[in-house]
Formats: C-alpha cells, structure tokens, sequence
C-alpha cells in the first residue's frame, strides 16, 4: 500500500508543478506564526486529498518546511505528518489515513503523556482551488468549487480551470503541549480540538471567498421589503403623491444604480491585470500589520476598510493586497462619477457600489442606499468606504466625510448585523501618485475633469516605473467596543424596525471619525520620496549637498526609531545613503555635480510636486520640529518653559494633523524627543537651560532644517491670530478668506510652494480648533489669542513677521 502511494504522489507531482501556483498566506509563515522548528510539526488540512498534499508538499519545500509525507516519530511509533478532519474512504488510503480524525488527535495526545518534553505543533492549513463563493441558488453548473470533498473527477478539474488561482493558508500553529496542560489528555479534549477545527475551516472558507453571492433581483425585492424602505416608500407616494407602484420602481431603480454585481470570475480577470499592471508601474507592494486583518477575519468579525484616499489607484491597490492576503475583496463604495462606461459596469462586477455625492433632498435615495448597506452588514460582506469623501490634492488627510460612518453605526442600532462590527484604517502610500500633476493643477483654479474612458486610456498610456506602493493597515475599532466608551447608553436605542437618531449619534460619529484619522496616520509609511522631500523643502533654495541630504534622513530615521510616532508606523530597514540612491533614480530631482559633489535640489514644477509627498508624512515630525524651533528662537530656556509652550499650541497641530497623543502622551513623546535630540547632539544643556549648538556646526544646520518643517504651519496659524488679535469681532466667513489672501500674499513675497498654504480648508480646521479651545468665547478668548498670538509669532523669522503685521495693518 505504501509503495502504491508513493508511486500514484509521484504521478500527481507533474501536473501539480506545471498546473499549481498554490500561493501561500502569509509568504512567511515560520516567521509570521514563530514556529519552532526544533519541535514535531503535524498539518491540519480539511479534507484527506492526495492533491492537496502534493500541492502542499510543493508549497513547503519552498518555505522550509518538513515535507508532508516524510513521516513523523513519535515515542518509537510512526506517525503521518498529515491528519485530515474529513475522513476519506478511497482505495489508495492507509489505514492510519481511514481512523477518524478524532482517533489520531487523541493517539497523539496520548504520546504527550508518556513523554513531558514532547510538544507536537499542529498547524492547520487550508487548501482553496479558486475563490468562487458560490451562490444562494446556484444553477446546475454553477459553484465549482463549492463541494467540501469533490470526487476525483471534479478535483481534476478544479486544478485543471483553478490550479493558478490556489492558495494555501497556514494558520497559526496550535500546542499540543498546552492542550494537553489546559485540558487534560482524554477524548473530551480531543473531541474539543475537533469541534475547533471544524468551526475554524468554516470561518476560513467565509474568510478567504466570503459568503454566498444572492441574486441580484431577489436581493432588490428583499431590499424594498424591508420595514423601513416600505415606510420610505410610504412616505414618498404622500409626499410626492404618486402611486405606490411608481415609488416602488423608483427605489428598484436606485437599487440598480447602486448596487454591485459581484463577480468572482471578474476579480480572476482582474488579478491578472493588476499583476501585470504592478510589474510594469511599481517596483513592488510593502504590505505592513495584516496579520491582525487575518485574524479578525478568522475570529468571524464584520470588516469594514476606512483607507486614506490618494488616488483612484486606491480602489484597485486594497482589494489586489487583500486577495493575496487570503481575504475576499470587499465592495467598495464609489463615487458616482466612476460609474461610466465601460469602467463603470466592470468596477461594479469587481465589487464597487455607487454612491451620490450628496443625498440631500432625496429621502427615498437615502433609505435605498442605507437599507443596501445594512443587508450588506446582514449577509457578512466586508465592506470598504473613504471617510475623506474625495482624494486628498495635497497629501495630507482631509477633514472626514461623516455620513458612511454615521450609516455604520445604525446598522448597529438595528441589530442587523450579528457579528461583531470592527473598523480597519488603512493607510495608503505611493512614491509616485498618478494623478499628481492633476491635483496641482486644480490646486491652482483649473476646474476638476469630469472622469472618462478616455482619460484613462490616457493615463495607462502615460505609465512608467512609479517606485513602490505602501499599504499599513491600523490599528482595528471595534466598534461595539468605542461605543460602550463613548455613548454607554447605546443599546437602550437598538430597534429592529426603523432607523434611529439618538442626540448622542452625531458627537459620537464625529469622534469615531477623528479616532479613524488618527489611527490611519498613526500606521504611516516612511519612504526614500517623502524623506527626501522633507528635506529639500526646508533647505535654502530647495538644494542640499549629497553628504547634507543623506546626514538629514539619517537624523530623522534614528529620531523615529529612537522615539516611534507609532506602533503601527514602519520605516525603512535601508540607510540613509540607499534611500536617496532609490529617490534619485525615480527621476523626481536634479542632481548636478560641480567638481566638490553632487548637489540635488528640487526645481520648478517638482517643489510644488513634492509638497504633496512632504505633506504624507508632516505629523511624525510636527513635534519634534516644533521643540527645535522654540530652541532656536529662544536660544536658551528652561524645559520647563518649552513644554509650556509645546502643550499650548499641540492642541491646534492635533487638529490639524490628526495627531494621537492626549496630554499624557504628549509629555512622553516630548520626554522623549528631547532626550534624542540630546543624544543626536541637537540640543546641548547648559546648567537646567537648553541650547542650540554653536554657529557653523552641521548640528546646528540640522537643527534649523528640523525646525523649518513645521514653520509654514506655525505662519498660517499666525495670519489668523494676528488678525483676531487686531479685529476680535471679524466674522468666520470673513476671516477665513482674509487669512487666505494673506497667505497667498506671503507665498508670493517668501517664495512658499505649498498649495495648501493658502488652503481656506485648512484655515477652517484651525479656526475650529480654536473655538474648541475656548479661543473665541466673548470673556477669556481675547486674551487667551493674544497670549497664543505671541508664543507662535516669537517663533517666525521676523521679515516673516512683518509680511504679516503689514497686510493685517
């Protein structure tokens, strides 16, 4: 028998290596998972397949693994490296093979007993031929792959139509050891690991194709059906006094023009675009912190994907990455205005809905689209939504849009989801954003491109090598979790019936929004474009030195990683010196060598381009950047003194830039910024002052270049202060477009290329943070900008300064 075995695994090996791709999830599974392997490693698969083995025996030659047909030792017996939960009843299995898993799970317990050394790590492993999920009422042909234990002739053509769509999950590993300890060696446990295994390789499934598709149309009637989309429909036939029959259409007709139409053969097709679109535009994907996505996913939790908004690559970008992470693509929801053809039809097979820019004045549209996004919800589709709105034109994170978050959290209210509701901030980076030159262009007054097939043939004919793409997922919300926090009355609102608005749902939302734009920055991605660019925009003329440039990314890489913004955030394992290699040949920069070295320098067009790189990453250096520029203007003071004046204005950059730290963490993160800067030799101590390092020392250049990150910040703030301070009645509509003509003024006369320097946006922000703080109240306000007026403006060069108190004047 064993002879037959061996011979018909050597026969399956040739179609297997030419037909398989068998991707494994994750790539590293000993690093990932920390498998040891100085103890016994058995697998865990679902079914007893001699297919599957071979592909996994393939897959883990590859990765180091043991070989799943080497047989294991156990205590002087031999024991198959393979157990199978669904037992098998052909002709070419081992006897060991035919015992029930449970036998096996306790004959291998029972070998723990004898020996206390012994810990056998059981690793359990999913082999999925395609993605297909299936459908609620499949046809005759439909859901191939949807048998758990296909005959031999349907694996034959699972691997024959899916072989290079396979994927093989490796799970964490499960201590024998430990079970034995916990629970005690006996059939109860045995029978307890069993149970597990069943219920993980169901949620696995769930994870990896998610969960059947419904019929289109059934699921629109489903929809209209609902409570409260007949109360919607109840309401529009009186208000608008048509009949039922035209209102019922009417919201089909909504339905239609939002819902997606969700393809797996589609994201097939699209996988091979994608992956020939990567290679030919990207050097590669950094994918960063999503083993804790798996894990949500695996534990059955309803995932909803809130990213950062760069690009129209985005939509692409996350569902790609999510696809080689083992996780069904989620449906996304896009604006409208993608929805043309032919984009709009194959956006919609690969999982997009769409979404009106606004739903005002349109109560039915509103009760379609919510009641869609909760069946969602119900059915365990994990969904993805851009809290921004929009694309971001200037590379920082936009003030959030709060109406999907606002829908989520109904869903909740009415009890329609039955899985734990978790939020997952995905940050998304680029070296290279393709619609760069777009965003600047709108940034200066031209009116914004109506989306076309032709303008995307355009762009893909204009694609060249943009470097590598960052995708850091966050730190996950659960959302029952921030709930119970933050409105512990919550569930006294849940209603099955009808949508709720409590008078704690909009200041709950809101901070919930701000918590997603916090944690998105907090899982930022330091690259060789947007280090370098911090750099040469705070440098004279936009130039440094090679040796200058390299010395200042390697000052702002050893302060990250002497003090990290965030858990989340990651940076470069490169040096400084491969960094700026890799920038250059982006060909994003000048370099000229002048007979001393090369001097690279930012010119044209490219300051302002970069601004938008410069912008990705301002939050992780405010601080610091902050703390060097009160030293500088100071030259000495105490430490006490420059918390002082750090703690005053943290509050509006927090605002600004959806930084995380409340006052306890603000005064370790400055503890700690100030103790590197010490180390760096940045900041020198004389008795209990602080000081700057003598004149003509690197150091100190260093130091002045640090500081000129926040400094255009620090002058926006001034223009409003300085006018508050010299007119304290001036009206928020008037002061915002004041301070934006000021702005311009001073970007013009000091040679500033930030387009969102005279942002009104961003002016709003500050001036909203300023009424939070008490800033704008009648009494106190007048002397608290007065007060706050002076710590800033002692901080700006004083021909800056003037600019200001001139155009106030």
């Amino acid at each position: 028998m064993a002879e037959r075995k061996r011979w018909f695994h050597s026969l399956l090996e040739l179609p297997v290596r030419l037909l398989v791709k068998g991707t494994p999830i994750p790539e590293s599974p000993v690093e990932e998972h920390l498998l040891d392997p100085e103890k016994p490693i058995v697998y865990l698969l679902k079914d007893d397949s001699h297919t599957d083995k071979v592909a996994l025996a393939r897959r883990c030659k590859a990765l180091g693994l043991p070989d799943p047909f080497e047989p294991l030792q156990i205590d002087g017996r031999e024991q198959s490296r393979v157990i199978s939960v669904e037992k098998a009843s052909r002709w070419l299995n081992s006897d060991d093979a035919g015992l029930p898993f449970r036998t096996q799970v306790l004959g291998i317990l029972e070998a723990h007993r004898r020996s206390d050394e012994l810990d056998v790590q059981i690793v359990p492993t999913g082999v999925y031929w395609g993605r297909a999920p299936g459908k609620e009422k499949p046809s005759l042909l439909a859901g191939l792959g949807d048998k758990s234990s296909p005959n031999w002739f349907r694996k034959m053509m699972l691997v024959l139509l899916l072989g290079r769509d396979s994927f093989i999950r490796f799970s964490k590993p499960v201590s024998l050891r430990q079970m034995a300890d916990d629970f005690g060696i006996n059939d109860r446990t045995a029978h307890r690991i069993v149970r597990v295994a069943r219920v993980h390789f169901y949620r696995q499934r769930l994870m990896v194709t998610g969960p059947r598709l419904a019929d289109r149309q059934a699921m629109f009637e489903q929809i209209v059906a609902t409570p409260a989309m007949r109360k919607a429909i109840a309401e529009e036939v009186q208000a608008k006094s048509k009949s039922e029959e035209d209102a019922r259409a009417e919201a089909i007709k909504y339905l239609d023009e939002i819902a997606a139409n969700y393809s797996s053969n589609m994201i097939r097709v699209v996988d091979r675009i994608m992956t020939w679109l990567w290679n030919r535009i990207y050097r590669g994907i950094k994918v960063s912190n999503a083993e804790q996505v798996r894990t949500l996913a695996q534990s059955g939790h309803e995932l909803v994907y809130v990213p950062c908004h760069r690009s129209h690559m985005d939509y692409l970008l996350l569902s790609y990455v999510l696809y080689y992470e083992g996780l069904v693509p989620p449906h996304i929801a896009a604006g409208v205005n993608l929805n043309f053809w032919p984009a709009g039809p194959l956006f919609r097979r690969g999982g997009a809905f769409f979404m009106r820019r606004s739903f005002r004045g349109n109560k039915l549209y509103s009760a379609v689209f919510r009641e869609y996004l909760a069946l969602l919800f119900q059915k365990g589709y994990s969904v993805e939504y851009f809290t921004e709105g929009g694309r971001s034109r200037t590379g920082r994170l936009l003030p959030p849009k709060t109406g999907m978050l606002a829908m989520t959290v109904q869903t909740l209210l009415r009890g329609g989801c039955d899985r734990p509701i978790t939020l997952v901030p995905v940050y998304l980076g680029y070296e290279h954003v393709m619609e760069i030159g777009t965003y600047m262009k709108e940034l200066k007054g031209k009116r914004k491109e109506k989306e076309s097939a032709w303008q995307v043939l355009s762009a893909v004919r204009k694609l060249r090598n943009f470097g590598l793409g960052y995708v850091n997922f966050g730190k996950p919300i659960s959302l029952t979790n921030f709930m119970n926090d933050k409105a512990p009355e919550w569930r006294d609102s849940i209603n099955e019936l009808e949508v709720q608005k409590p008078s704690w749902l909009t200041p709950t939302v809101n901070q919930l929004s701000q918590q997603v734009m916090r944690e998105i920055n907090n899982a930022g991605a330091l690259n060789p474009i947007n280090l370098c660019a911090l750099s040469l925009l705070c440098a004279e003329q936009r130039s440094l030195s090679r040796k200058a440039l390299e010395a200042q990314i390697a000052l702002y890489l050893e302060l990250i990683r002497q003090v990290p913004y965030h858990s989340q955030t990651t940076v470069p394992e490169e040096d400084a010196k491969a960094l700026v290699s890799h920038a250059i040949e982006l060909d994003k920069f000048s370099v000229v060598e002048d007979g001393i070295g090369e001097i690279i320098s930012l010119e044209g067009k490219n300051a302002v381009l970069m601004t938008y790189y410069r912008n990705n990453i301002i939050h992780m250096f405010a601080l610091p950047s902050l703390i060097a520029s009160c030293v500088l203007r100071h030259r000495q003071l105490s430490e006490e003194s420059l918390y002082r004046t750090v703690s005053e204005i943290y509050p509006m950059l927090k605002a600004e830039l959806f930084m995380d730290w409340d006052e306890e963490g603000l005064k370790q993160q400055f503890a700690g910024q100030l103790n590197a800067l010490e180390n760096l030799g940045l900041i020198t101590r004389k008795g209990e002052l602080l000081q700057v390092p003598e004149h003509r020392s690197s150091k100190r250049n260093q130091l002045i270049l640090l500081a000129n990150i926040i400094q255009e910040t620090l002058q926006r703030y001034t223009i409003t202060l300085a006018q508050l301070t010299h007119n304290p009645g001036l009206e928020r509509g008037q002061l915002e477009s004041s301070s934006q003509k000021i702005a311009e003024r001073l970007a013009s006369l000091h040679g500033i290329s930030a387009p969102e320097f005279f942002d009104k946006k961003v002016f709003s922000i500050f001036i909203s943070s300023l009424r939070e703080g008490g800033y704008m109240d009648e009494a106190e306000g007048p002397a608290k900008i007065k007060s706050l007026h002076q710590t800033i403006s002692m901080l700006l060069a004083t021909e800056v300064h003037q600019t200001i108190d001139e155009a106030v004047a």
